[in-house]
């Protein structure tokens, strides 16, 4: 049997492109998404083998969707794509769980091989990747400990977006009195207190881009 592949990305055109590839490569593409949201709502209905998530993605983004993933289906693989190769969004995407991180420059020579390694248990990164963990490790660099929880991050996230608190409650399907708590208790633990402010915290984190 085909391995089976959940595809997310933002962009139409990048996915319809992505798809083409795999399936010229005997791959089985079973949904796609635009979201982290999209993804794992699609992954608790068609359970791929592998998640192929860009990273920088709306409402929910893809080193946050794959903790989502990987919760709903253990055994999944998850490859990441980028156009970031700094440290942070590595040491990020691989705490996440991810097992496969490729650069969306190089995605048409590498993701095939990532996919297939992934599928063997194995982990991939592509090259200039590669020598960025390595700076890292031998660096010591480690990320600082995540203060938030997965849904306090998801919130953040669609605050730096310059989503209302009533928006936020209506797409996450909570209270608006619900979401003003979470935001509350982010500034609390941030020591943060404005907007402004909150949404440099989560460019510096990767949580969103600048």
């Amino acid at each position: 049997m085909p391995t089976r592949i959940l595809l997310a990305d933002d962009h139409q055109i990048l996915r319809q492109s992505l798809k083409t590839l795999l399936e010229r490569e005997g791959f089985q593409v079973v949904a796609e998404a635009s979201n982290g949201l999209e993804a794992v709502q699609a992954c608790s209905t068609v359970h791929p083998d592998v998640a192929v998530m860009d990273i920088s993605m709306p409402v929910l983004n893809g080193i946050d969707a794959a903790k989502e993933l990987l919760k709903v289906s253990p055994k999944m693989r998850v490859v990441l794509l980028t156009k970031h190769d700094e440290d942070q969004y590595v040491m990020e995407a691989l705490r996440a769980g991810a097992r496969g991180f490729v650069l969306k420059t190089q995605a048409a020579t590498d993701l095939v091989h990532a996919i297939q390694q992934v599928c063997r248990g194995d982990a991939y990164l592509s090259p200039r990747v590669s020598r960025t963990v390595v700076e890292a490790v031998l660096a010591k660099a480690e990320l600082p400990p995540e203060p938030l929880t997965p849904r306090e991050r998801q919130v953040l996230q669609l605050i730096g977006e310059g989503k209302s608190s009533k928006e936020i409650a209506g797409m996450l399907q909570l209270s608006v009195k619900t979401v003003e708590s979470h935001r509350t208790r982010l500034m609390q633990k941030l020591d943060i207190h404005e907007t402004a402010s909150l949404v440099r915290y989560a460019i510096r984190r990767g949580i969103i881009e600048a």
